[in-house]
């Protein structure tokens, strides 16, 4: 086959979704890096897209890039690998700018197929099979160059089937990294001077390593972690309200756990979560939420909320945005019920119009930032430990341990020499004027 390609081996990998995409994206990076290419300074000759299947849009998405990288450099050499290479192989098999689709089932060979398409080897385009036969978890990403924090995948896969989610078909059954491997691989990434790691999965609760004959939960796995590394400062990604265990909560008295929550709420109505398939009722999305509250100090809950969702008629919204404003968090993450072709939910007959899903994410956005505002303005005159980032984000150059983005006044000239430490910062103001960002961020005075 003659591809008229340049064989150069500088790659780029295009990171799109979740957190543990950015994670296997700093796998990808490793494993290429292994097998003889090199991340690229400048304009790179591999495209690498780790995609996203999450919505059809992303997909979309995923397809508008490539289109894009294909017109500034048509000879160029573009790999779709990721969840939409799984689940929706059909929509760049066909497309000519894709030039190899590597699945999730075949991404740790991404590199080896790379090499024998540069090589003529290859007298196919797509590289798929069943995802829910793959066993194997790869291990050792997490790490993209230049980041002071990383995301460590614990677990992959998905049991649960929610009828609006397509991630088990993209990433299969639920698997787990042993719990030793993970306790090595911390106390490597702190080596490297990361000095926080985000413990994600696609289902973290779903965590379990049978060891000598017992059965280890993500508990344990948080205590080991705490106990047998050096790691300051760990974060666990999203949760469902069930999972919050008494147990759980006991670990966060440990200063290493970060007062910072993730929860999976969906929904606050009861048979709109029946509907989704999720396992919990309102009841327990109220007890998990108090209960944080109850037991820690000031801590930081986000929360993601589906709203539109086809069943939910305009009572049941109202359910869950009078329950949410009487509950307490930090901030939500709103999404309007996007339909997923291959869920079970985009079969249901029952619709919200645009409008409605529009108006009502519209409120509960609206709900969220004046809480985010009034929850920022009560840290002025705190103290707080913040890890000062190689990379802004949020609009603050450091990260407190609550989560809260910190804009660190009068130390432009030098913030670069703190890049990595934790410093002791007093909170002076709540500051909104950068529009880039949704929500404000917190500014700061250095402690000395």
């Amino acid at each position: 086959m003659d591809h008229k390609i340049d064989n150069s081996n500088r790659f780029k990998v295009h990171t799109f979704g979740c957190k543990v995409n950015t994670y296997d994206t700093g796998l990808l990076q490793k494993n290429m890096q292994n097998n003889g290419f090199s991340v690229a300074e400048g304009e790179p000759r591999i495209h690498v897209l780790n995609t996203c299947a999450v919505t059809a849009e992303a997909t979309k998405e995923a397809v508008r890039s490539i289109r894009r990288l294909k017109v500034r450099d048509p000879f160029c050499t573009v790999v779709v690998t990721g969840c939409a290479a799984q689940v929706d192989t059909g929509a760049f098999e066909n497309l000519p700018g894709a030039d190899l689709v590597i699945a999730n089932s075949h991404k740790g060979q991404l590199p080896t197929l790379l090499r024998k398409y540069f090589n003529g080897e290859l007298n196919e385009k797509v590289f798929r099979s069943n995802i829910f036969k793959k066993e194997d978890l790869e291990m050792g990403g997490g790490v993209e160059k230049s980041h002071t924090r990383t995301f460590l995948k614990i677990q992959d896969g998905c049991n649960s089937f929610c009828t609006y989610c397509i991630i088990p078909y993209a990433r299969g059954k639920s698997r787990s990294i042993p719990m030793a491997n993970l306790v090595a691989r911390v106390n490597e990434l702190y080596a490297e001077g990361v000095r926080e790691v985000v413990l994600t999965g696609v289902h973290i609760g779903d965590y379990e390593d049978a060891m000598f004959g017992q059965t280890k939960t993500m508990e344990d796995l948080v205590e080991t972690l705490l106990a047998k590394t050096h790691m300051p400062r760990f974060r666990l990604s999203s949760l469902e309200p069930i999972e919050l265990s008494d147990r759980l909560l006991e670990l966060y008295q440990d200063d290493k756990m970060c007062p910072h929550f993730h929860m999976s709420i969906q929904s606050a109505n009861t048979d709109v979560l029946a509907n989704m398939k999720r396992k919990y009722t309102q009841k327990d999305v109220i007890d998990s939420l108090s209960k944080i509250y109850k037991r820690l100090r000031n801590p930081f809950v986000g929360m993601d909320v589906i709203v539109g969702f086809p069943t939910e008629t305009h009572e049941q919204f109202e359910d869950t945005f009078l329950t949410l404003a009487d509950l307490p968090w930090t901030k939500i993450h709103v999404f309007p019920y996007s339909e997923r072709p291959g869920t079970r939910a985009a079969g249901f007959t029952e619709s919200v119009i645009p409008q409605q899903k529009q108006l009502r994410a519209s409120r509960l956005r609206d709900l969220s930032l004046q809480r985010f505002e009034t929850m920022g303005r009560a840290q002025i005159d705190t103290h707080k430990k913040v890890l000062v980032l190689k990379r802004s984000a949020k609009g603050g150059q450091a990260l407190s341990r609550d989560y809260w983005p910190v804009q660190i006044i009068g130390a432009d000239d030098f913030i670069e020499s703190w890049s990595g430490q934790e410093i002791d910062v007093r909170i002076t103001n709540y500051d909104h004027s950068n529009k880039a960002h949704m929500e404000g961020h917190l500014l700061g005075m250095v402690l000395t």
